[in-house]
């Protein structure tokens, strides 16, 4: 099981901006330029459905909050979110009514347990499943103040390689990675992999493997994508740690409860841990504003 880093190192490191023991990785982008001011943004994929990914993104968010941040969910799996079912949030408006001109964003948002934000991805709009690169270009202006309002910006991505996927992907700083050891969920997972890192070489990958029987596998689970990228892409991600398969989750889920809240002494919580300290985190800036290069990336 992974160690949980303790709270002081954590903040210590946030104000100095730095990566814990001077930590780093052989992904770990260099980049130039001045940072930016407003959030530090964060996405998460996997590739193929099923992965645990919501279950990740919603404990990251939630941990971060409790610890002082000023933390927004964007439920990017739109038309199919679940993240305010996973928190136990009942949320008025969604991704759709902030497209269609009905709400700004920041009347969008539901305040969750802890201070969190949520912006809901809504479920079943068509516009929404399927948005053309003009709707996706309204909507990713709208979203561009929330940037000033926020310490970090966690974006849940749904499965596959949309037009919003795939210009979040050329424009963020940071992606974590959620796979399974099952050869399907890793094949899709590298799939996202080298899709990010061809349409944006500077970017910071972690993998976290979810959902494993035990260390074994997972670090089995872990050779095999470290392999592929290694020969075929010439570098590789970070290794963020591993997840067992949790009873835990299962109950979380079905409570509409974050399980690192519910049942914190859980073996899957405290490895949950590991992702929400990871520094990687820490370094999510780019040199503009998250939305507004992904309105560039549209074009």
């Amino acid at each position: 099981m992974l160690n949980r880093l303790p709270l002081s190192r954590l903040l210590s490191r946030r104000r100095s901006g730095g990566a814990v023991d001077g930590q780093s990785s052989s992904d770990r982008a260099r980049r130039g330029g001045s940072p930016q001011t407003g959030a530090r943004v964060v996405c998460i994929a996997s590739g193929k459905g099923g992965t645990g990914k919501s279950v990740v993104a919603s404990n990251l968010a939630i941990q971060r909050a409790r610890m002082g941040e000023r933390v927004l969910l964007v439920d990017f799996d739109a038309g199919m979110a679940n993240a305010h079912l996973l928190l136990g949030m009942t949320p008025v408006h969604d991704l759709g009514h902030v497209l269609d001109g009905d709400v700004s964003a920041r009347n969008a948002l539901v305040k969750g347990p802890h201070g969190l934000s949520l912006l809901s991805g809504g479920v079943g709009r068509q516009t929404l499943i399927n948005p053309t690169r003009r709707q996706l270009d309204r909507l990713f202006k709208a979203l561009t103040p929330l940037e000033e309002d926020f310490d970090l910006i966690v974006i849940d991505h749904g499965a596959g390689l949309g037009y919003s996927t795939l210009a979040h992907l050329a424009a963020t700083s940071t992606l974590i990675l959620v796979t399974n050891p099952e050869l399907t969920a890793l094949s899709d997972a590298y799939a996202i992999y080298k899709r990010a890192v061809t349409v944006n070489p500077s970017i910071s990958v972690g993998v976290v493997i979810n959902r494993a029987e035990d260390e074994g596998l997972a670090k089995a689970a872990w050779g095999r994508f470290r392999g592929a990228s290694i020969r075929f892409l010439s570098r590789e991600p970070e290794y963020i740690g591993w997840v067992p398969a949790d009873p835990a989750i299962t109950q979380s889920v079905q409570q509409r409860s974050p399980v690192t809240v519910s049942w914190p002494d859980s073996p899957a919580a405290k490895a949950l841990q590991t992702v929400v300290t990871w520094s990687g985190l820490d370094l999510a800036r780019g040199s503009q504003p998250f939305f507004q290069r992904a309105r560039k990336a549209l074009r």
